[in-house]
């Protein structure tokens, strides 16, 4: 498994799942009911929408052809009815070159005295710091004790043996528990997320591995790998249901760390006055009670263990 899967070019795989995604009456065609050979639209349906011609369009799909210009691809995008972050990931996916070779060399991630500072300033707000291929780089106590109580809280300090979220939602029983109803709605964005890093690295062989070893421990990525959606990293709304402080209705807002390629802090808040603020209140202090004021506690935030199910319970 390769983050840039077999047989036809990346690219040529997103321009056809998109295509067999879409309807004639979804973007205004006519619709005579014939018996359709493929499922969405026809290569010349699109061809005529995005104003090139069957033959180059072909050649693209099948990765003939992998230097469209911005123009075309941007005429694609419309054509296919594709998002502002689909519309990315296809710029992503061409071989113009351009992103390519303002590729850093890969280095493995750090966390840095300005990222740290950054996550303190949100306070008890519950943090988590992502790395580019969604390893979780550090997090403060209540992100902690929100997303991962049962596992080590040192963990992310362990290059070998970071916590990776997309693993955990689609292999920790754990996780799948407490997004509840929600979760089927979170693999979908957790998968489009790493479609996305795709779009940007298609050749890192680590984040190939996390592919791969997700297909093969989770028939429900397979599926959703396959449909080849694409995700933003910006807010998203999920009910949540921790085993402390039952449900909560939450905001988690992924922000773009500066400095750091690829890296996002995301950080959850509740409507003021809902029970979810209460709830992510006694999270943190009922998981981590304040310290006497006469006692020397060292640094602040030191995480330490919270009482939570094991995976699998």
């Amino acid at each position: 498994m390769t983050a840039r899967t077999h047989g036809t070019s990346a690219l040529g795989e997103f321009l056809s799942s998109r295509r067999a995604q879409l309807t004639p009456a979804a973007i205004g065609l006519p619709d005579y009911g014939d018996q359709r050979r493929v499922p969405g639209l026809r290569r010349e349906e699109v061809a005529q929408l995005a104003g090139v011609s069957v033959a180059y369009y072909t050649r693209l799909e099948r990765g003939a052809s992998l230097n469209a210009s911005p123009q075309v691809l941007d005429a694609l995008a419309t054509a296919l009815g594709l998002d502002e972050a689909e519309r990315r990931h296809l710029h992503g996916l061409s071989g113009d070159g351009r992103q390519r070779t303002r590729r850093r060399r890969r280095t493995a991630e750090q966390v840095t005295a300005p990222m740290r500072q950054l996550m303190d300033v949100f306070g008890d707000a519950p943090a988590i710091l992502l790395g580019r291929r969604s390893d979780v780089l550090a997090w403060n106590r209540s992100g902690h004790a929100l997303f991962a109580g049962h596992l080590d809280p040192d963990s992310p300090n362990r290059l070998g043996e970071r916590p990776n979220t997309a693993k955990l939602v689609f292999l920790d029983a754990h996780t799948r528990e407490l997004y509840d109803a929600d979760w089927p709605r979170k693999a979908r964005d957790v998968v489009g997320k790493l479609r996305a890093a795709v779009g940007e690295d298609p050749d890192d062989p680590q984040l190939a591995s996390l592919i791969g070893e997700l297909s093969m421990g989770s028939q429900q990525f397979a599926a959703l790998w396959g449909e080849h959606r694409v995700r933003a990293w910006d807010l998203a709304e999920y009910r949540m249901r921790h085993p402390m402080v039952g449900a909560m209705d939450v905001l988690q807002h992924s922000l773009p760390v500066p400095r750091a390629a690829g890296a996002r802090l995301v950080v959850v808040t509740a409507a003021p006055g809902s029970y979810a603020q209460t709830a992510l209140r006694l999270l943190a202090h009922a998981s981590f009670p304040e310290p006497p004021d006469s006692l020397d506690t060292g640094r602040a935030d030191t995480p330490r263990p919270v009482a939570g199910p094991t995976p699998g319970q």
